[in-house]
């Protein structure tokens, strides 16, 4: 029986960062790789992942790498750097993410895919910066779930559960997972892939392998790697995120911050309603490697309608949100 191939793709937190396993990082990719099959040596595993990557990043490199490797498991999360970057775009994310899965699926990979929590309020902001923020998460999030039925991916929510507040999960930068949030993440993608009958292995386990680092550990990462790391993203996103907050600002005094969130969902529908007509993968799952797939072209531009049945697959799985 040939080897499960499972190839990572995405930003620093599928790298690994907040889980460190000797000069590298870990993360929740390589722990849910470990679980995939009963036995682990069955599973070849390759992280594409690097910090601060975006979709363009995703797209322009880490897909043909990825592509090159024909993976049975693919893994796609991306976004929070694109919202934290004055350059954001919607309808680029929308493209980008789009051409990353058909491109998966049309050589036969199953997709894992998920939505994140947004950065404002993981860093604790003030409401008139998180806000914004908040609103650009959100319009990522909308397209990944709409792709992701499109495409029929394995799809968690983890933007939002109870697990998200609790501290203890998460690393000192209060971006990225610790182990402890890590793990979360590689259980509940073990349990969806799991309930779609495409992890056989033993689920992860909930509990740390390392002592979590301590206070002082973490106060000298965070005023050495971390401050560079916040530094990076203020010089690039600060100017226009106080533009956004003033906005933001007016708007809430003249009583029309709900045109704000309108406005957003109405940008998200028409990059959906733009991309090109989709090619997706159906069919019953019966195993990485083993898979009967048969393909489906939208002729209608309308993102989803010729691949109702991937998207009501896909949501049977969407099921664990905390």
């Amino acid at each position: 029986m040939r080897p499960v191939r499972f190839v990572a793709l995405g930003d620093s937190l599928t790298e690994g960062v907040g889980d460190p396993l000797g000069e590298a990082w870990r993360g929740w990719a390589a722990l849910l790789a470990a679980a995939l099959t009963e036995d682990p040596g069955r599973t070849e595993f390759t992280n594409l992942a690097g910090s601060g990557a975006r979709t363009h990043d995703v797209r322009a490199s880490q897909t043909p790498a990825g592509l090159a490797l024909r993976p049975d498991l693919v893994s796609v999360v991306v976004g929070v750097n694109d919202t934290l970057r004055h350059t954001f775009d919607i309808d680029a994310v929308a493209v980008r993410l789009d051409q990353v899965y058909a491109a998966f699926t049309g050589q036969g990979a199953t997709l894992l895919t998920a939505c994140l929590p947004d950065p404002g309020a993981m860093l604790g902001l003030p409401g008139a910066l998180a806000r914004p923020l908040a609103r650009r998460q959100r319009a990522v999030n909308a397209v990944v779930h709409a792709l992701s039925g499109r495409y029929a991916a394995v799809h968690l929510h983890a933007s939002e559960g109870a697990w998200l507040g609790d501290r203890a999960l998460w690393s000192a930068d209060r971006l990225h997972p610790g182990e402890r949030g890590h793990r979360q993440l590689a259980v509940r993608f073990h349990a969806l892939l799991a309930a779609a009958g495409l992890a056989t292995g033993a689920p992860p386990s909930t509990e740390p392998e390392f002592p979590a680092p301590t206070r002082a550990a973490s106060l000298w990462w965070l005023a050495t790697a971390g401050t560079g790391w916040v530094a990076r993203r203020c010089t690039d996103l600060l100017p226009q995120l106080l533009r956004l907050a003033a906005d933001e600002a007016r708007h809430r005094a003249r009583g029309t911050a709900d045109q704000l969130d309108l406005r957003a969902s109405a940008a998200v529908s028409r990059a959906l309603a733009a991309l090109p007509p989709a090619r997706c993968v159906e069919g019953a799952r019966t195993g990485f490697g083993d898979q009967r797939r048969r393909t489906a072209t939208n002729r209608t531009g309308v993102p989803g309608t010729a691949c109702a049945a991937a998207g009501r697959s896909a949501a049977r799985t969407t099921a664990i949100t905390g």
